[in-house]
């Protein structure tokens, strides 16, 4: 059974509700009904930094829509770049799924039953504050993530390869 708690309760472990997630997204061509019903998530797969064992993790994503990535469909592969939040819940730590792709920058996506290589990069400069602005309009809970926060949250693209 999926962990109820509130996610600042103590007791609370991600790990399971991720697990969750993750199956029930896998199961269903990338819809969620029962876990996170009507969010829009992708699952990020990296290399562990120190074990080189692959690493899923449920993400919210945006898809870039700058004139120059603009697509009319998030998954026509050519021109595939989906931006996500390194947050953490606005911890004072990287989340592991990004210091992973700092070392091994070619991950894996599953946008809903699509899977696709992809390599990350960090948004930097105007770029990121183009795209972090999307983030937070896109998902307003993570509007006060940056202000928490003691280090700035990246911003990661993730660009698809052929």
């Amino acid at each position: 059974m999926t962990e109820t708690r509130a996610a600042d309760s103590r007791g609370f472990d991600f790990r399971v509700v991720n697990q969750a997630v993750i199956a029930e997204y896998r199961a269903n061509g990338g819809r969620l009904e029962k876990t996170l019903s009507g969010s829009r998530l992708l699952l990020l797969t990296t290399v562990g930094e120190r074990t080189g064992r692959p690493h899923t993790t449920p993400l919210g994503y945006v898809t870039d829509d700058s004139p120059a990535h603009d697509t009319a469909d998030p998954r026509d592969a050519p021109a595939r770049r989906l931006v996500v939040y390194a947050s953490n819940m606005a911890a004072a730590a990287h989340p592991q799924w990004y210091r992973n792709l700092l070392a091994h920058p070619k991950v894996t996506v599953e946008l809903d039953a699509d899977r696709f290589d992809a390599e990350a990069s960090t948004a930097a400069g105007p770029e990121r504050e183009r795209l972090h602005t999307a983030l937070v309009d896109s998902m307003p809970g993570l509007r006060t993530h940056q202000d928490q926060a003691t280090r700035e949250i990246p911003v990661v693209i993730l660009a698809a390869v052929h």
